[in-house]
């Protein structure tokens, strides 16, 4: 991302009511590494949970797209990551049609570099094409690549959007990838709070790090001069907006400089910054959601504990 770019979303972010930050802050090459700890802990099940899908339906989802025809199969990753688990479906790929180009769009060169060396390694039948870019720069780019495509924007990505956003976005991916457009989609379910604040608050303080860990990049780019001693982590369930949301909260009465903003902010006792929300989902929902973006749900698989679902969906 741009350094005017965070600096001008900062800047908003922390002079708004309630005061915001957006979530890409949390994956600079610290932040990526916290978070791929987090999908580690036994509380944190989505990313297993969407593993166990792949694992036993990613056949079925190639199998789906290729009876369209159209020639190779093209995977296309939307906040790709390490890609820990698109390996999964890669294989299934290159079992149909011997070799797959894959193209991981993320912003984090850390992560992608980390997805680059373990392909080649353990999958030298998959050419990697890796975007260091956003999403919409990546959607300008990707404009030459022929179909049949699948968008994958699975992890439960699509959870940090609202759903006008998210919709949004789905509409990008249709105009800029026309012809034969596929999409596979993660999301997580409504289920128990005490289940999913766990997954956002684990005992062992690595969500609490990748939380604080915007105010250290904060600190390091912007000239921040926040004390992480006077913040803490919180995870809330918000029930009406069916998601998780998460928080720094002020331990006190405070003033922090942003000296390259040349901004003061000031903090109430509890005052929060709200950095991320994680929405969670009915099938209903994701109907609407993927219907308003121009796509049409084909498919949906579950774990065996319905906890996670991931959405094969067709453009038209």
């Amino acid at each position: 991302m741009p350094p005017a770019v965070i600096a001008a979303d900062v800047r908003k972010g922390l002079t708004s009511s309630p005061k915001t930050l957006p979530y890409y802050l949390f994956y600079d090459e610290a932040g990526s590494r916290l978070y791929e700890r987090i999908t580690e802990l036994a509380p944190y099940y989505l990313t297993r949970a969407e593993r166990e899908i792949l694992l036993a339906h990613a056949p079925d989802v190639v199998d789906r797209i290729a009876k369209g025809g159209g020639g190779e199969l093209r995977v296309i990753e939307l906040g790709a990551g390490s890609a820990s688990k698109t390996d999964v479906l890669l294989r299934a790929v290159i079992e149909r049609q011997g070799r797959c180009l894959y193209l991981p769009v993320d912003i984090s060169t850390t992560a992608l570099a980390e997805a680059k060396r373990r392909l080649h390694a353990e999958l030298p039948d998959v050419s990697v094409r890796a975007l260091a870019m956003t999403h919409e720069e990546a959607l300008r780019a990707l404009a030459d690549v022929r179909g049949p495509r699948v968008v994958l924007f699975i992890g439960s990505s699509v959870g940090n959007l609202t759903d006008d956003d998210a919709s949004a976005l789905l509409r990008r991916i249709r105009e800029a990838l026309p012809g034969e457009t596929w999409l596979l989609l993660g999301t997580d379910l409504r289920k128990s709070p005490d289940v999913l604040l766990a997954a956002y608050d684990d005992p062992e303080g690595v969500t609490a790090a990748f939380n604080a860990n915007v105010l250290v990049r904060i600190n390091r780019e912007l000239g921040g001069r926040f004390d992480l001693a006077r913040f803490r982590h919180v995870a809330r369930w918000n029930d009406a907006a069916s998601r998780v949301e998460m928080h720094l909260e002020s331990l006190g009465v405070q003033e922090v400089s942003v000296d390259r903003l040349d901004l003061r902010v000031r903090f109430d006792a509890g005052e929060t910054i709200h950095t991320e929300s994680s929405a969670k989902y009915d099938l209903p929902r994701v109907e609407r959601l993927v219907a308003a973006g121009g796509f049409r749900i084909e498919a949906t698989y579950y774990d065996a504990d319905r906890r996670f679902a991931l959405h094969l969906a067709r453009a038209g």
